[in-house]
């Protein structure tokens, strides 16, 4: 069977995680793994273990272990939903699949900032994700000074880019053919 990593690439509030959700109900066999679950979890039960300063290696773990888990025991497609800014993350992350014959797929959301403002003012979503930011405002100031977010088609296999929320329905279904086929 073809398998697949699917990793998202964007902004907070760009929409990772509801496209994430959406492909996964499109596919057959898939998995999403979402980094922001992790950050809750460990938020919630394990906070005094968190990494004060630097990257937050506890929670790298956790996913990494998750990760290797759905690879190693399932046949799943993995679904990769969380920023993924850096590019030498994203390239070490995906080369570990493309080592085990897993073909990559960068989704890129690159939506106007005006509306990704919007959105963050307008959230209800759960700040127990945070170690080290106030806001999801605070996020997205950080992340839009970050310039090394911007993929490149030599990172993966296929590089899809959205840059309208409407254009999400049309690259679910190409991957959904790429899925399909043999």
């Amino acid at each position: 069977m073809r398998r697949l990593v699917i990793m998202t690439v964007g902004k907070t509030h760009s929409g990772k995680t509801t496209f994430a959700k959406e492909l996964e109900s499109v596919l057959q066999q898939a998995i999403v793994i979402d980094q922001d679950n992790h950050a809750e979890f460990i938020n919630r039960h394990y906070k005094k273990l968190r990494p004060v300063e630097g990257p937050n290696t506890l929670k790298f773990s956790v996913t990494n272990a998750i990760v290797n888990y759905a690879m190693e025991e399932s046949n799943f497609h993995i679904i990769l939903s969380n920023s993924n800014l850096n590019k030498s993350g994203r390239t070490n992350v995906l080369r570990h699949f493309q080592d085990k014959g897993i073909e990559s797929i960068i989704v890129h959301f690159n939506l106007p900032i005006d509306l990704l403002k919007e959105r963050v003012i307008q959230t209800q979503r759960s700040k127990a994700v945070f170690r080290s930011a106030s806001s999801f405002l605070e996020v997205l100031e950080r992340q839009e000074k970050t310039t090394e977010f911007q993929p490149s088609t030599d990172e993966a296999n296929y590089l899809f880019e959205i840059k309208d929320p409407n254009d999400t329905f049309e690259i679910i279904q190409q991957i959904k053919e790429i899925s399909e086929f043999r």
